[in-house]
Parts: structure tokens; C-alpha cells; sequence
């Protein structure tokens, strides 16, 4: 039978010879798309292939008590005028204010603290920098809210640290605990705030550079702030620790917006009524990282590689609140 298709095949040439190549095309073809990897473009699937996506990472969190927030005054400031200083803070405080920091001095203190002397005193801090710094004031900081004026010297003569790249920091605000009895409630025991203040030399306006936050156990996180989408307002808190750190990462809670001995998981009161900007039909609760976009749901997280909002890789997320199973079974009836 095939042998009789054949001779009929080959009496009829041009057929014949179409479909020999034909076959051999599609043979090809085939071949080249096995041995170059290539596959069905995502849009072409099925939504039940997309479930079959690698999910993105979590990253764990643990709750902890921040009793230290700072926040400059939103008039403008200079080396020689001065800054003023706002700090918030659950429990009666220290602001040690460092003029002209050494860039190399504070990263020895940091990496000090990490290895075994614990920077929970202004006075352990102070040692740590090695005087490598021009001006230093310090005030006592009460529970309640005040603002607090720190000014370099005029006798000094400084109006500038240098052109750029420089080996100071213009101001390094510090804020410990006061009172020793506290320390051993709170698991952070130091706020490091580095901070631009214009001068002579570079006018650019007054700003946060850098916060981290030092702990009983040696670790040090850097604070980072939230990009929420849309037309929500962007927060701040701890995104990520520093590549010096281990083990989870912190949720601190903003002093004055929660009390000392909460039981509730933390909860960031201004994602509150923001929708996810995937499905629109459940509060924002993940934070996608590096790009810190927070942006999705925690049922919308699983289904992305990329960030709906700026289309960066995502490594790991974590979620801003800890929300439990049945409280999102009871909201989807």
C-alpha cells in the first residue's frame, strides 16, 4: 500500500516534490526550536500554565518595637544657621548631634557595634568615632513632642566640608535611650541618622542620606522608604537589611502610632483602603523587592516575576501585615 502511494506520489512529480519539502521544513523547524530553547510567548498561554510560574520568594518578618523616629523641620537649614530637629520617641532619650563626622569614622563605629561592643550609650558612641568629628551638642529628649535647634560653632570657621567626593558627613544625629532600666525592653537600642546640610560649597537642600538602626545583638538595618502607586503617599520604614545582617528583618512601628505592649500584629495604618493595583479587590499588603513598590496583594503576588509598576525583576517580597486565613475567607463571602 505505501509502495503504491509512492509510485503515485512520483508520478505526479510536482506534488511529490512539495511535499518532500514540506516535510523537510517543518523537520528543520522543529529541530531549530528544540535545540534554541525557544517557547510559546507568555501571552499566547493558558491562565492554567501561568500557575506553573516560579512564585516569588517571601522573606520572613518579625515584629519589633521601635522607640526612635527623627524628622527634620521643613525650613530650610545651613551649616553656619543650623537645623532644627524633631525627634519622636516612646521613651526619654539622648540626641547626640556630630558636625562634620568622618565618612571612614562612622563605618569603624558601625562595624564595631557589629562586632561586640554595643553602641547603646552616647558615650560608647562617641568613643567609637575617636573624636573624628568637628562639633558635638547633646540634648535630653522627652517623651513629648519638641523640636530641638543644633548649630555648628561660629568660632570654628567652618562653612564647608569640601568639594565632592567628601570624607565627612555634614551632621550624624544619634539618638539612645536614656535611662538604663529601658534598654533591656527594646530590642533596638540606637538610631543613626546621616544628613545633608547645605553649605558654601554644595547648596543642595537639607535631606535624610541614610538611617539605620542598631540592635541589642549587633545587627545594624538600614531604613528605607515604600513606594506606594498611584496617588498613595510613599512610606517609610525597614524594607531590607544591610548585606551585613542575618536572619529576618525587622517591622518597626512608628513611635506614637502604637503603644509599648501591643499583641496585634503590626499593620501600616496608610495602606489602609489602597487596592491592589493588579485585581482592585484587595488591600495592598506585599512590598516587591529591590524595587520596593508597594503595590499588590497577597493574592496577585504569586502570579508576577516583574513589577506591574516599574517591571523590575522581583527577587523576594514580604508582606506588611500579618493577615490571618480565615480573616480573608470571611472577606471573600
Amino acid at each position: 500500500m505505501a509502495a503504491e502511494f509512492l509510485v503515485m506520489l512520483y508520478e505526479y512529480s510536482p506534488l511529490f516534490y512539495i511535499t518532500v519539502i514540506a516535510v523537510c521544513f517543518i523537520i528543520t523547524v522543529a529541530v531549530v526550536l528544540g535545540w534554541f530553547g525557544f517557547d510559546v510567548p507568555v501571552i499566547l498561554r493558558s491562565s492554567d500554565e501561568t500557575e506553573s510560574l516560579i512564585p516569588v520568594n517571601e522573606r520572613k518578618m518579625v515584629q519589633v518595637t521601635n522607640p526612635f523616629a527623627l524628622e527634620m523641620d521643613s525650613r530650610a537649614g545651613t551649616v553656619t544657621e543650623g537645623v532644627s530637629l524633631r525627634p519622636y520617641c516612646l521613651e526619654d532619650c539622648i540626641l547626640s548631634c556630630f558636625w562634620g563626622c568622618g565618612v571612614q569614622a562612622l563605618q569603624a563605629a558601625l562595624q564595631r557595634h557589629q562586632r561586640g561592643l554595643r553602641l547603646s550609650t552616647p558615650e560608647l558612641f562617641q568613643e567609637a568615632l575617636e573624636l573624628n568629628y568637628h562639633h558635638h551638642q547633646s540634648f535630653n529628649i522627652h517623651k513629648e513632642e519638641k523640636e530641638y535647634f543644633t548649630q555648628m560653632p561660629p568660632d570654628l570657621g567652618v562653612t564647608d566640608f569640601g568639594l565632592l567626593p567628601r570624607d565627612r558627613y555634614p551632621l550624624v544625629a544619634v539618638l539612645t535611650l536614656a535611662n538604663p532600666e529601658t534598654r533591656d525592653n527594646y530590642n533596638i537600642v540606637a538610631s543613626v541618622t546621616v544628613l545633608h546640610v547645605p553649605d558654601d560649597k554644595y547648596r543642595l537642600s537639607v535631606r535624610i542620606l541614610f538611617q539605620y538602626l542598631l540592635t541589642a545583638h549587633g545587627n545594624l538595618y538600614d531604613l528605607k522608604p515604600l513606594f506606594m502607586s498611584a496617588d498613595n503617599s510613599n512610606l517609610s520604614g525597614t524594607t531590607e537589611p544591610s548585606t551585613s545582617t542575618q536572619g529576618a528583618e525587622p517591622q518597626p512601628e512608628r513611635p506614637g502610632e502604637k503603644g509599648e505592649e501591643s499583641d496585634a500584629e503590626g499593620e501600616w495604618p496608610d495602606t489602609q483602603g489602597r487596592d491592589c493595583v493588579v485585581c482592585q479587590n484587595a488591600p495592598i499588603n506585599r512590598v516587591l523587592l529591590p524595587c520596593r513598590h508597594a503595590c499588590v496583594c497577597d493574592g496577585c503576588v504569586c502570579h508576577f516575576q516583574h513589577c506591574p509598576i516599574c517591571r523590575a525583576f522581583v527577587l523576594v517580597s514580604f508582606a506588611l501585615a500579618n493577615r490571618p486565613a480565615h480573616d480573608e475567607d470571611l472577606t471573600e463571602d
